[in-house]
């Protein structure tokens, strides 16, 4: 199957650092989830995913397969120019961007806009960190919360919470005191200071809050689930925690998704796709940052049970644009793959996959985010 012509509903990615920003970093940290300095300057580069991809992206800029090529054609491009062949020859169709990562280095979404069409996915924690350091009573900063969800802001399809980050995915019902009291703890331990969010009470209630307007405007929230960088605990990030948050009446039709194929519990994640009707997943960050091998089997795991009605194409691209062109290249790669291999098995008809391409990495987005 060649899926190069279906073009792509990105889903969940991040905007892209300026660039006297990527140059101050090395290139290797775009391609792990750690930031010891002993993982970016040295181990990262021995990753089957790094070594793989520098070939890769040596043969699209026309290079050799060396770190310092790379870097040498990257600077003749152009962050712009560089941006713009890899959205190409990604075949986008629009991308869903999550700005709450390193705000303070990142371009504008508008700076994206001229390449693409750019929907925004407000991260709530940001959002909660930013209204602590401006207000001094809890009524009002909670009514400030809420003012800027409801409704949401113009261009935001989605909501995103880092609770697994912070606290994990355990989400509990918190009182509005017990709310208060974090608050005003973490007022007096930051003033009027922006603070980093970690207290559970506080977090837990926001998000119920904003739940519950997602529910009003059936509006989905995004998770993140499974691995991600050392600032979480990943067996607090298994999204079977989020049981109870699922079973509530009151949330039954806010859209749940669970974002990176939950690794490594996708299995667990297919699970609840398949029960809970509210649930769907992507498979971004694990494509491409895994092994050949790896990528195969998480999308084969998360096909066991999950329905294809409910499985999106992400590429959690973030810092640089090749990793919107690597996600999209493998994306497509390890799609096809497994569905000719449920061919093979019987699973699926030669006249049923292509529908089932098409939905994975465009048209189950448009439909859970009602883009047109």
């Amino acid at each position: 199957m060649n899926l190069l012509d279906i073009p792509i509903i990105d889903q969940h990615a991040h905007n892209l650092v300026r660039s006297e920003v990527a140059v101050s970093r090395p290139y290797a940290a775009a391609f792990t989830e750690g930031y010891a300095s002993e993982i970016i300057n040295y181990h990262a580069r021995h990753t089957l995913f790094y070594r793989r991809s520098l070939r890769e992206i040596a043969n699209f800029l026309n290079c050799e397969p060396q770190e310092e090529a790379i870097l040498a054609c990257r600077q003749s491009l152009g962050l712009e120019e560089l941006t713009k062949l890899c959205f190409s020859a990604a075949n986008l169709e629009a991308i869903f961007l999550d700005d709450g990562l390193q705000p303070d280095s990142i371009l504008p979404i508008s700076w994206h806009e001229k390449f693409l069409t750019v929907k925004r996915i407000l991260r709530l924690e940001l959002l909660a960190e930013q209204l602590i350091a401006k207000t001094d009573d809890f009524e009002t900063f909670l009514e400030n919360f809420i003012n800027e969800i409801d409704p949401p802001p113009a261009g935001v399809v989605a909501f995103k919470s880092i609770a697994c980050y912070r606290t994990g995915l355990d989400i509990k019902p918190v009182s509005f005191a017990a709310a208060a009291c974090s608050f005003y703890d973490i007022k007096r331990q930051f003033e009027d200071r922006c603070p980093r969010l970690t207290d559970k009470y506080l977090i837990d209630f926001l998000l119920h809050q904003a739940l519950l307007i997602a529910d009003k405007y059936q509006l989905p929230v995004q998770f993140h689930t499974g691995y991600g960088d050392p600032d979480l605990d990943l067996q607090l990030a298994n999204p079977l925690h989020l049981r109870s948050l699922l079973e509530s009446p009151q949330y039954r039709h806010v859209p749940i998704v669970l974002l990176h194929a939950s690794y490594p519990y996708m299995q667990a994640a297919g699970y609840l796709a398949s029960v809970y009707p509210q649930v769907y997943l992507d498979f971004g960050l694990v494509v491409p940052f895994l092994s050949v091998a790896g990528m195969r089997s998480v999308v084969r795991q998360l096909l066991e049970l999950t329905p294809t009605t409910k499985l999106m194409y992400s590429s959690d691209a973030h810092l640089i644009p090749e990793l919107y062109y690597l996600g999209a290249k493998w994306g497509r790669q390890i799609l096809a793959e497994v569905l000719e291999a449920a061919i093979r098995d019987s699973d699926l008809s030669v006249n049923e996959v292509d529908g089932i391409a098409a939905a994975i990495l465009r048209d189950n987005a448009i439909a859970l985010y009602r883009y047109s």
